[in-house]
């Protein structure tokens, strides 16, 4: 039994496989080598067949032995080298199967080999993709991790910037909401959270123009660094092919006068000074004609960048605060018992401009409005110019005046020069020209959106950012066939 477990642990080292694998491998080569590949003899084959059945069934037992035929030769032959192979086990028998075939054939080891190599291979194969697996398990897991803890920073820092807002403007919140629902704190606390929050929004926008003006500030600086280098570059190439020119131009006066007699020499000797100091004038003349053209560009990039002195004092002005309360019943009851100017029905497809000019005594404009069971579009504009009168007036339009003021600068070039369409285009284009110039300059503070004002009330104020007019606009441009009715109140706070 010792001597039996021995040879089969010596088997699995040196084949590398264990034992029923390896009887398996061996048993497959045979039934599908025997006859092609290898050419055994009939006792040979008797062997091997005895092995196999001893491995398969056990010891030869007469009791179970099927019966055999009178002419049966073969089976006979088999069941008689069956027996001789007594009580072996099994496992003997798979060895004595793998050591007779390794015997008997050499291209049996071979084959083996070339088994084990493959496995091994795949093994490593299988082993390399498990921990390249692995790894990108644990650096998706990392990133993800990293991704919650950038999320979670960034909200804490949004909650803290939100919080140190609120406190900022609390108590003028609160001053307000007071005066629109005395008694009522209730509804003082969510018209103090509905202006909270969209002071905190427009606070991010303004911080996001400031970043995008600034990023785009740096490079335009950027850009006219690189411009200065290249004409830097130009300049110093400039001077260095005149410094060339005049040397080979020195050279070649001094080949000449050296052919020339001595009493020439000593007239060339009294001029030559003056070649040195007509190179350095005229070299100091390029260096300023080109440092006044750059001056001039860089003059003129600053004033490209900025525009007329005349639009700066407009153009930075303060965002407008806009939010909503639930009370529209009670303000369109209101609007309507007053003098009937606060209601107003916009067709289809009109535009109606309320244009509310800037009080002295005021600081700051309010306005509230809202409609029945549809939406209108709503947005303000300032217009820098001085009050003609301090009435607030109507005008209905068919659509946006401003929307109308679109880039009409364009001639065909199909248009016959000889029939005068070019001469009547450009006069029509100076006309339109003059009359825009004509016209005051206008700032967007709040862009025309469609406001859902028919379940809420919209409200909003802005700081007077000068004297001019402010053009509350409510369109109705957008829709073909209904009309709305429009309830709005106007004022302003000392």
């Amino acid at each position: 039994m010792d001597k039996s477990r021995a040879t089969s642990t010596s088997t699995l080292e040196k084949w590398g496989f264990p034992l029923l694998e390896l009887y398996r491998l061996a048993f497959t080569f045979y039934k599908q080598n025997s006859g092609k590949a290898i050419h055994l003899s009939y006792e040979d084959n008797l062997k091997l067949i005895a092995f196999k059945q001893q491995a398969a069934l056990g010891p030869f037992n007469t009791n179970h032995a099927p019966a055999l035929g009178v002419l049966d030769v073969i089976g006979r032959d088999r069941q008689q080298h069956w027996q001789l192979l007594g009580d072996i086990t099994r496992e003997q028998a798979m060895e004595g199967f793998i050591d007779l075939l390794d015997t008997m054939c050499s291209a049996f080891r071979p084959y083996i080999e070339a088994v084990r190599q493959n496995r091994d291979a795949n093994l490593k194969a299988d082993l390399r993709r498990m921990e390249l697996e692995k790894e990108a398990r644990e650096k998706r897991e990392r990133e993800q991790q990293e991704l919650l803890e950038e999320g979670y920073k960034e909200e804490l820092q949004r909650r803290q910037l939100q919080d140190a807002l609120n406190k900022q403007t609390y108590q003028q919140f609160k001053l307000y909401a007071e005066k629109q629902f005395p008694g009522n704190p209730e509804q003082q606390a969510v018209l103090i959270h509905q202006l909270q929050q969209e002071h905190y929004h427009q606070y991010m926008q303004q911080l996001h123009l400031q970043n995008q003006t600034q990023s785009n500030l740096n490079q335009q600086e950027q850009q006219t660094k690189e411009v200065d280098k290249d004409k830097d570059m130009d300049k110093d190439t400039i001077v260095h092919k005149q410094q060339q020119q005049q040397q080979e131009h020195n050279n070649s006066n001094m080949n000449n006068n050296n052919n020339n007699s001595s009493s020439g020499g000593s007239s060339i000797s009294n001029n030559s000074p003056g070649h040195p100091n007509l190179v350095q004038a005229m070299d100091t003349l390029h260096l300023k004609a080109f440092d006044c053209q750059q001056q001039e560009q860089q003059e003129q990039l600053p004033e490209q960048l900025v525009g007329n002195d005349e639009y700066e004092d407009y153009v930075m002005i303060r965002p407008a605060k806009i939010w909503t309360r639930p009370d529209i019943e009670q303000f369109k009851t209101e609007v309507s018992a007053g003098d009937g100017d606060g209601v107003i029905t916009i067709g289809h497809g009109d535009t109606v401009t309320v244009r509310v000019p800037t009080n002295m005594n005021g600081k700051c404009i309010f306005w509230e409005f809202a409609t029945d069971n549809y939406d209108i579009g709503f947005g303000i504009y300032f217009e820098w110019a001085k009050p003609v009168t301090n009435e607030v007036t109507v005008h209905v339009s068919d659509s946006d005046d401003y929307k109308d003021c679109e880039d009409d600068d364009y001639l065909s070039i199909n248009d016959d020069l000889e029939s005068g369409s070019l001469s009547q285009d450009l006069n029509s284009l100076a006309a339109q020209t003059a009359a825009a110039a004509a016209q005051p300059p206008i700032s967007i503070i709040v862009p025309i959106y469609r406001r859902e004002c028919y379940n809420e009330v919209y409200v909003g104020s802005h700081s007077y950012p000068g004297e001019g007019v402010y053009l509350l606009k409510f369109d109705n441009s957008y829709s073909i066939w209904r009309s709305k009715t429009l309830y709005y109140r106007v004022y302003y706070e000392r």
